[in-house]
């Protein structure tokens, strides 16, 4: 419908509710009769500005029809407009050129995200007003490619409004018109074409996403392995609760309305469908790669680790791009700590290794004939001469035990950490050495005297106390001098 003026009830504040209650609106001006100012406001609301005289028109000199417009100069001749980004889907390219008959300027705010131009001028247009005095002519509105022809705007609950400067470019005679530009031959406009995509697009019949199924689980993640398909699901489907540091698999279901049917969805190789894995803000954000795909839609998934952080967390897609609708959607999660049987056991960490080491020395010495037949204490046990008619078992406890609690107390192996028993060299026949520097202790000044563990304690004493603890080892010579 066609109408110069809107009716006293039907204001932009309505027109504003109808689009946030997802309605769609498509907007054609003319340059025949004056803007509304109830549409200007409408348009000042959605960050688009139209000329201050509300009469101005489009011209250019380079690109215009020779045969409808010689001499005004304000029939624009457009090829069809390709994606503004490489990572966007091309809903209005094609083969072809436009014609646009005396064309409304729009200027788009560089503030607002939700606004995207369809159609925009060549950079030899320019704004002009033919009411206007030809030796009084102001400075243009606007110029080149800051005219938008035909903007849009995706409100965030998904609604569209299409503003389309040339109403006339609508009318048949546009539709199956031969134009002929400047130097060129004649050609046929695919204005039709371009209407039937800019309408669909307004009116939701192409950029529509549907989410399908949501799942996430907890899975097990082979090693050696990168790929999601690999991943096989240990539990429940969709559970309220998790631990922290637990494998988890999140798959999604995608798919884009199309017309008059439903197809999978295809992300570009430049863009990318990321799962964020949130509290206040992500603890996460990983990219969502496509696992399978059905007729009429697309799985993605991921398998990641959840953080060693507990707490209420949301697993969140969230994928806002140009001319297609938006997606946000939310799964709400508990992430607990370990529970007291969770916690990995004793002899999983080295520094328990040394009571380990001694509870089974005890173990060990109360099933020993030293104990069991002759009555002796374990700590007679321990020492020569009943240390030797210990079982192999027990002196080896022993030993193992002297070398992780020596290993703890002096301070150059603590540097250094226990040797593993995989890599002792005294299980291959090596004589061990301390490393300092990068060399041997034992082949820089002799170095401190090696030690096998199996010394005497008795050979060290304590004698006195002035601030510190001072031990006296006694060596077989000084007894030899008493």
């Amino acid at each position: 419908m066609e109408t110069e003026r809107l009716g006293p009830s039907l204001t932009s504040h309505l027109l504003l509710d109808f689009v946030n209650g997802e309605g769609n609106v498509l907007l054609a001006l003319s340059s025949n009769s004056p803007v509304p100012s109830a549409i200007s406001s409408l348009l000042l609301e959605l960050e688009i500005s139209l000329a201050p005289d509300r009469t101005s028109l489009v011209v250019d000199h380079f690109n215009y029809d020779s045969n409808s417009a010689s001499e005004k100069h304000d029939v624009l001749l457009l090829p069809r407009p390709s994606a503004p980004r490489p990572d966007m889907k091309k809903f209005f390219a094609g083969q072809g050129i436009i014609a646009f008959p005396r064309a409304v300027a729009q200027v788009l705010g560089n503030s607002s995200p939700l606004l995207s131009p369809i159609l925009s001028a060549k950079t030899t247009a320019y704004t002009y007003n033919p009411k206007e005095d030809g030796e009084t002519v102001e400075e243009p509105f606007a110029v080149g490619s800051q005219i938008s022809l035909v903007s849009s705007m995706q409100a965030r609950n998904s609604a569209r409004f299409t503003v389309i400067g040339s109403v006339e470019a609508l009318e048949n005679e546009w539709f199956n018109a031969k134009v002929k530009p400047l130097g060129g031959k004649e050609v046929k406009t695919v204005n039709r074409e371009f209407a039937k995509q800019v309408s669909a697009w307004t009116f939701k019949e192409i950029g529509v996403l549907r989410v399908g199924q949501i799942e996430h689980y907890l899975s097990t993640v082979p090693e050696k392995s990168n790929d999601n398909r690999s991943v096989a699901p240990t539990g429940d489907l969709n559970p309220k609760i998790y631990r922290i540091k637990n494998d988890v698999t999140f798959t999604i279901e995608l798919s884009e309305y199309s017309f008059d049917h439903v197809e999978p969805l295809q992300i570009s190789p430049r863009d990318a469908l990321q799962l964020e894995f949130t509290m206040l803000s992500p603890f996460h954000r990983i990219d969502l790669q496509p696992i399978s795909q059905t007729t009429n839609s697309t799985i993605f998934g991921t398998t990641f680790k959840l953080p060693d952080q507990h707490g209420i967390f949301a697993f969140r897609v969230n994928y806002k791009r140009p001319f297609l609708t938006n997606i946000d959607v939310k799964r709400e999660v508990t992430v607990r700590h370990f529970a007291h049987d969770e916690w990995p056991r004793s002899w999983k960490i080295s520094a328990g290794w040394v009571w380990i080491a001694g509870a089974a020395l005890a173990a060990c010495l109360q099933e020993s004939d030293c104990m069991l037949v002759d009555r002796n204490k374990a700590g007679d046990c321990l020492r020569p001469p009943l240390v030797e008619n210990l079982p192999f078992q027990c002196q080896q406890l022993k030993k193992g035990y002297g070398e992780c609690k020596r290993g703890m107390i002096d301070m150059r192996k603590r540097f250094r950490g226990n040797q593993p028993i995989a890599v002792s060299k005294e299980l291959e026949g090596e004589k061990g050495g301390q490393l300092y520097a990068g060399t041997f202790s034992g082949g820089l000044f002799g170095g401190p005297k090696p030690t096998s563990g199996n010394e005497d304690e008795k050979e060290e004493t304590v004698v006195g106390y002035d601030g510190q603890r001072r031990v006296v080892i006694k060596a077989e010579h000084e007894k030899d001098n008493n």
